[in-house]
């Protein structure tokens, strides 16, 4: 309905505003983490028992925040693999169990935790896609491990062997109980406001020798790696080894997932 003026908004008004509305860029969101059939309870209305995929909303309500619209990526077959990057704008790879130390030609060490190689194969070859797309990517925990293998590092197994502060603390997840300190000409020093941050730990496996392209720019006391950042490209890539979506509440913290998005924002605006 146009209306008249002085009063209501016109068509033409109205498409002006839509045009000028930020975009929300899609997130694609990887999950590795799986209930087994046997591990799932049945209720009498509910489906039969059977493997699930599992994701902390977390996750979701973080982007959500932060300006994004979450998308969850399901493991598809690599021909699904470029179909589904070119519907998102930006990638977060989420946290999840240990890696197969096979990914990074190794063997497994007796401590090793369960392990998905089927879902390690897919969330890899997700993360090298994006990566070669230039695409703006945030990694948590495990997500962090799953990008430092894809651009061929490595991993220590079992941190608990290697010594040092707890890497699974026993407190709720939105409680920050070690301290990091942060290379102050990185771009995370830059995003969260310092040269440290206290921070959340729920890994049992940490980066051990760095991928190519990716260097150091956060260390546990104990000298455990807890942040990364690519440095050869302007882009957004990050990876973190705490789980910064549970602690959104604290600025420093949504300041990493608002970059993010503002990024794959930018890269959104730019290809339409």
């Amino acid at each position: 309905m146009v209306a008249s003026r002085g009063s209501l908004l016109t068509h033409e008004d109205e498409h002006s505003q839509v045009r000028a509305t930020p975009p929300m860029p899609l997130i694609g969101v990887t999950t590795s983490e799986v209930r087994e059939a046997k591990d799932v309870s049945q209720t009498a209305e509910g489906e039969p028992p059977r493997h699930e995929m599992a994701l902390g909303l977390s996750y979701m309500r973080t982007i959500e925040k932060a300006g994004g619209v979450p998308v969850v990526l399901p493991p598809l077959g690599p021909d699904a693999i470029n179909p589904l990057l070119d519907q998102v704008a930006g990638l977060c790879l989420s946290g999840g169990p240990d890696l197969d130390p096979k990914t990074y030609a190794q063997q497994a060490v007796p401590e090793l935790g369960p392990t998905w190689p089927e879902l390690d194969f897919v969330e890899l070859a997700v993360a090298r896609g994006a990566d070669k797309r230039d695409m703006p990517l945030l990694a948590i925990c495990r997500g962090m491990q799953a990008l430092n293998v894809a651009r061929g590092g490595s991993l220590h197994q079992h941190l608990p062997s290697e010594g040092g502060i707890v890497h699974r603390q026993s407190e709720s997840a939105d409680m920050e109980t070690h301290e990091v300190r942060i290379d102050p000409t990185s771009r995370i020093a830059a995003i969260v406001g310092g040269e440290s941050i206290r921070v959340n730990s729920f890994h049992h496996q940490a980066i051990d020798e760095l991928g190519d392209g990716l260097r150091a720019v956060a260390w546990a006391p104990d000298g455990v790696i807890e942040a990364v950042e690519a440095v050869e490209r302007d882009e957004f890539l990050i990876g973190v080894q705490w789980h910064a979506e549970c602690l959104a509440a604290i600025d420093g913290q949504l300041s990493l997932f608002q970059a993010f998005i503002a990024a794959a924002a930018g890269r959104l605006r730019s290809s339409g």
